[in-house]
C-alpha cells in the first residue's frame, strides 16, 4: 500500500528507527495516545500482511469507536451538556479583547528575528484553523471525544510554502499504527528492537464491522496528521479515553432513575377505584363472563382520534390507570367499590439529586456552578471555595494538554519553511514554548492582588527595622519575594523615571 502524504525525513530507510548499537532495547517505545503495536519479524508481519487484518481488531478499533460513540451520546444529556459547556467556556474565553491564545516565547534561546517568525507563523495556523471563529467547537470536540485530528495539507510541489490548509478528521474514521520491526542481538540473543515505523490508516467509511464496510482504506505518512489526546489511556485494552469515562455509569443511572420516576408518577398519580363483583358459585368462565358485562356495563372509556376527529369505544383494553375490577366468592361481603388512594411521596427526589451531584463531581464540576441559586462571588481570593480551586486548576490542565495540536503543527510548519530544524525544535522550542489563554475566571488575578496586598502590609511593619535588623536587599528578597533580574529590573527603571522626572522639571523651567 503506497503511503498518502508528506515525510520529513533524510531517507526512507531511516523513517524513525533506532541504532541497535547505540540504544538496544527488547521493549517497543510506549506512549500515552492508545497506538496498536504491530510487531514484524524480518520477512513480514507476524499476523499477516494485509492491513485489515490486523488493524480492524475487536479489541482495538471497535471498542474504540463504540467508546467515541457512547461519549457523543452522553454529552447530549442535558446535565452533561451543561457541565461541558461551562468547562469549555472556561477554558476558551472569546467575549474579552484578548486574543484566545497566545505565543509565549519568553524561555526560548532563539533570536528576536526568530521568534518574530516563530509568532508570525503561529498566527498563521490560527487563521487556518478558523481558531477565532471555531475555536469553542473543536475544543468541545477534543473534550468529547478525547482526541482530535487535523490533516495538515502540504502542496508537494511548493513543500517550502509550509501548511496551507488544516482540516478536522473524524476520529471515527483514522487511527494510528505503530509498526515494531524486532530482530536478534548479536551478543544477548534476545529480540530488539531493530526499527519503529509509525504511520495512519484512514478509510471514509469508518472502522465498525457492524455495519457494512465498504470504503476505501489509505495509508497515510505521520508527518501529514496533528494527533492530540485527551492524555488518559485504559491501559487494560491500550486504548485512549476521554474526560466523560468515569460519568457513564453516572450518566446512565441518573437517566433510569429519572424514567422510573416518570413512570412511578404517571402510574401512580391517579387516585383510583376498586371495584369487589360478588360471582355468587358461578363456575369460573361464568364467573369471569359476568365479570366482563358488569365492567362493560358501567365503564364507559371513549377515545378521542384528533387526527381524523372520531370517537371510538376503546373499553375491550384496560390499563393501570383504570379501574381494578376483582371477582369475590359467596361468602363474602358481597359487591363493594373502594378507593386506591395516590402515591404519597411524589416529591421526593433525593435520590435523583444524589446521582445529579455525583454526575457533576465526576465531571469535576463544582456543585454550586449547577445550583440554580448559587450567585457569583467575587471577594478575596480566601474566601474562594475549595472546589473553584481545583476546578481553576483542571481547566488550566485541560488548555495545557490542547495546546499540543498548537506545537506538533507548528514544529511542521517550522520545519517545512526552514526557520528552524526539527532537532533545534525539540530541543530548544518544543519544551519551552507556553501558550497564554484568555481567561475570564478572575480567581488568578484576584489571588495576585492578596498576595501583593499581603506583602506590603508586611513590608509597612517592617519598614522602622530596615537599616537595623534588616537590609533592604533581605527585604526585597524575602519579603516582596523580588529575583535578582527583578532587582535589578526595578532599580534600572526607577533611576529612569527619577532621571526623566528632573529632566521635565529643567525643561518645564527653560520654557
Amino acid at each position: 500500500m503506497e503511503i498518502f502524504g508528506f515525510e520529513i525525513s533524510r531517507k526512507k530507510d531511516e523513517l524513525r528507527s533506532i541504532e541497535v548499537s547505540k540504544a538496544p532495547s527488547f521493549v517497543p517505545p510506549v506512549e500515552d495516545d492508545g497506538t496498536p503495536v504491530i510487531q514484524q519479524q524480518p520477512g513480514g508481519f507476524i499476523s499477516g500482511g494485509a492491513y485489515g487484518s490486523y488493524i480492524d481488531m475487536e479489541g482495538g478499533i471497535k471498542n474504540e469507536t463504540g467508546l467515541i460513540t457512547r461519549y457523543r451520546e452522553i454529552s447530549l444529556i442535558p446535565e452533561c451538556d451543561s457541565a461541558i459547556e461551562d468547562i469549555v467556556n472556561e477554558c476558551i474565553t472569546s467575549d474579552s479583547q484578548d486574543k484566545i491564545v497566545s505565543l509565549d516565547l519568553r524561555d526560548v534561546k532563539l533570536s528576536d528575528s526568530i521568534k518574530t517568525k516563530i509568532h508570525d507563523e503561529f498566527n498563521h495556523i490560527l487563521a487556518l484553523m478558523k481558531f477565532n471563529q471555531n475555536s469553542h467547537e473543536l475544543f468541545r470536540k477534543w473534550y468529547v471525544d478525547g482526541r482530535i485530528y487535523f490533516h495538515k495539507v502540504v502542496d508537494g510541489k511548493r513543500p517550502k510554502a509550509g501548511i496551507v490548509d488544516l482540516r478536522n478528521i473524524d476520529p471515527l474514521k483514522i487511527k494510528k499504527v505503530r509498526n515494531v520491526i524486532k530482530g536478534k542481538s548479536d551478543k544477548a540473543g534476545v529480540d530488539v528492537i531493530k526499527q519503529v515505523e509509525e504511520f495512519y490508516v484512514f478509510n471514509d467509511k469508518g472502522f465498525d464491522k457492524s455495519s457494512a464496510n465498504d470504503g476505501t482504506t489509505v495509508k497515510i505518512a505521520p508527518e501529514a496528521v496533528s494527533y492530540t489526546t485527551s492524555g488518559l489511556l485504559d491501559y487494560t485494552k491500550n486504548v485512549v479515553i476521554g474526560y466523560l469515562h468515569k460519568a457513564l455509569k453516572t450518566a446512565n443511572q441518573l437517566s433510569m432513575m429519572e424514567d422510573a420516576l416518570v413512570i412511578y408518577r404517571i402510574s401512580r398519580a391517579p387516585e383510583r377505584r376498586i371495584f369487589y363483583i360478588d360471582v355468587g358459585n358461578l363456575p369460573k368462565a361464568k364467573a369471569e363472563q359476568y365479570l366482563s358485562e358488569v365492567m362493560n356495563k358501567y365503564r364507559n372509556k371513549l377515545v378521542y382520534n384528533a387526527d381524523t376527529g372520531e370517537i371510538k369505544d376503546d373499553r375491550k383494553h384496560m390499563s393501570m390507570l383504570e379501574d381494578f375490577w376483582l371477582p369475590r366468592r359467596e361468602g363474602g361481603r358481597g359487591t363493594e367499590i373502594t378507593t386506591l388512594p395516590g402515591g404519597q411521596n411524589l416529591s421526593e427526589i433525593e435520590d435523583i439529586e444524589y446521582f445529579k451531584s455525583k454526575l457533576y463531581k465526576s465531571l469535576s464540576i463544582p456543585a454550586s456552578r449547577m445550583e440554580a441559586d448559587a450567585g457569583f462571588n467575587l471577594g478575596r481570593a480566601s474566601e474562594i471555595q475549595r472546589d473553584e480551586l481545583k476546578f481553576n486548576k483542571f481547566t488550566n490542565r485541560l488548555q495545557k494538554k490542547f495546546s499540543r495540536v498548537f506545537v506538533d503543527v507548528l514544529r511542521t510548519q517550522l520545519i517545512l519553511k526552514e526557520i528552524v530544524s526539527g532537532e533545534e525544535f525539540d530541543k530548544m522550542v518544543k519544551d519551552f514554548v507556553q501558550f497564554d489563554y484568555a481567561s475570564d475566571n478572575h480567581f488568578a488575578e484576584l489571588k495576585d492582588a492578596e498576595i501583593m496586598r499581603e506583602r506590603l502590609e508586611t513590608l509597612s511593619t517592617v519598614d522602622e527595622y530596615v537599616g537595623k535588623y534588616y537590609s533592604q536587599e533581605f527585604v526585597r528578597k524575602n519579603i516582596l519575594m523580588q529575583t535578582e533580574d527583578e532587582i535589578k529590573l526595578m532599580d534600572k527603571q526607577m533611576e529612569d523615571e527619577g532621571g526623566d522626572e528632573e529632566g521635565g522639571d529643567d525643561e518645564f523651567g527653560g520654557f
